[in-house]
Parts: structure tokens; C-alpha cells; sequence
């Protein structure tokens, strides 16, 4: 049984009572709760990248999001946990759904890819995709688990997407491509999309116009690579 759902118990006659079921005195709802947990991990999520892992406390977390120490230990058991459920939390957050992409194609492959780029790029240079990036590359070292949840839940869907839809594009120009191939393909246009966010990430500042100049050289590279001739 769930929270805030009726009691099993019934009435003679066979009926379910309908029975309102409330938190007690100061009781928390389900929904502040999550609420507030979502807050803790975000707060904890800012500290470990201002400060790194070694030096973040969970005093100092507990502090940010006015939670009492207890609480969060309670949660989350140890820091470790509590980063490793922050990071998890904010990868799950900034997956590009597939049927977002989907609904992005357009016919002709520089516009379609073009089109899908830009999806992709605005992701990685959200604050929160450039968090993710410098916290993952700073502590992956010492949890390589990160790195395999990052790939796991992120890259694999969107190369597999990738992969299929250059499959689908080669077909439309009378042309094949295996399986390996559009993979290949797929992790290189990752990879030259994510130059742009790489250099945010070090600190360099670039702005819409310059965001969208790279991202066009980019398209317009591999199109011409991939799809030449």
C-alpha cells in the first residue's frame, strides 16, 4: 500500500470506507519531501563542484539547504552516497529525450542535423550541463562508476539514436550503412559537438553568436565527411 491511499480495511457490507488519509501533526507531505531532497541535492551538487569532494562537508551541505545534519545522514548514509545520488539525479535531469529529437528532423541532412546539433548543444551549455561536466571530470577518477552511469543513461541513448537516424538518412540517398559505421558516426558527432562546452567548461566565455558559428562549422564538417558524395 502507498502513501495517501485508502485503507484496505472494509465495511460490512463489502464496501471500501472512503477514508481520508492525512499527514499526522507535523508530519511533511510526500511532495515537500521530495521537494526538499530535490533542494538538498542540488545545494550538495554546487558544493562538491565549488569545493570538490575532499573538502565539501555535510555540515556545510546540511547548512546551505537548512537541513538538519541527522536528516541527511539518514537519507543518504555517508557523503559518498549523498554525491553519488546528486550526480545521478542531475544526469538523469539533462537527458535529451529521443522523441524530442525525433520531433526536431527535418527533411535535407544539414538541416536535419543542424536542427538536432542545436538541441544537444544548448544542453551541454546550460549551467546545468556545464556543471555536470566539470564535476564528472574532476571526481570520475575516483568513482569511475560516474563516468559508466553518465555513459550508461546519457551517451549510449543518444548515440543509439544518432546511429539510427544516420542509418535512416543514408537509406533516403540510396546508400548503406552498418551498424558499426553510424556508431562510429554517432560518437564522432558527439564528440565535435561537445568541443564548444569542453572549452566552457575551462572557463572560456562564448557567447549565442559564437555557440552557433561553431556549431554550424561543426554540422557542415561532418556532413561533408559523412554524407559526401
Amino acid at each position: 500500500m502507498t502513501l495517501n491511499s485508502p485503507t484496505d480495511a472494509r465495511s460490512d457490507d463489502g464496501e471500501q470506507p472512503p477514508v481520508a488519509v492525512r499527514p499526522g501533526p507535523g508530519r511533511p507531505r510526500r511532495d515537500q519531501v521530495e521537494r526538499r531532497n530535490a533542494e538538498l541535492l542540488d545545494h550538495a551538487l554546487d558544493l562538491f563542484l565549488e569545493r570538490g569532494f575532499e573538502r565539501t562537508t555535510i555540515d556545510a551541505i546540511a547548512a546551505s539547504v537548512g537541513m538538519a545534519k541527522r536528516t541527511v545522514y539518514a537519507r543518504y548514509g555517508d557523503k559518498s552516497a549523498l554525491f553519488k545520488a546528486a550526480l545521478q539525479r542531475a544526469i538523469d535531469n539533462m537527458v535529451v529525450p529521443v522523441e524530442e529529437l525525433h520531433a526536431a528532423e527535418r527533411d535535407g541532412v544539414e538541416a536535419c542535423l543542424l536542427a538536432i546539433a542545436r538541441i544537444l548543444v544548448a544542453n551541454l551549455m546550460s549551467r546545468e550541463g556545464l556543471r555536470l561536466m566539470r564535476i564528472t571530470n574532476s571526481e570520475s577518477y575516483r568513482m569511475p562508476e560516474i563516468g559508466a552511469y553518465t555513459y550508461d543513461r546519457g551517451t549510449r541513448i543518444t548515440i543509439a539514436y544518432l546511429g539510427d537516424l544516420f542509418g535512416r538518412l543514408k537509406r533516403a540517398e540510396g546508400k548503406a550503412m552498418s551498424e558499426a559505421e553510424a556508431q562510429d558516426a554517432a560518437e564522432a558527432f558527439l564528440n565535435l559537438l561537445g568541443s564548444p562546452a569542453r572549452t566552457a567548461a575551462w572557463g572560456m566565455e562564448l557567447d549565442e553568436t559564437e555557440i552557433e558559428r561553431l556549431t554550424r562549422y561543426r554540422v557542415g564538417l561532418f556532413v561533408h565527411g559523412v554524407f559526401a558524395g
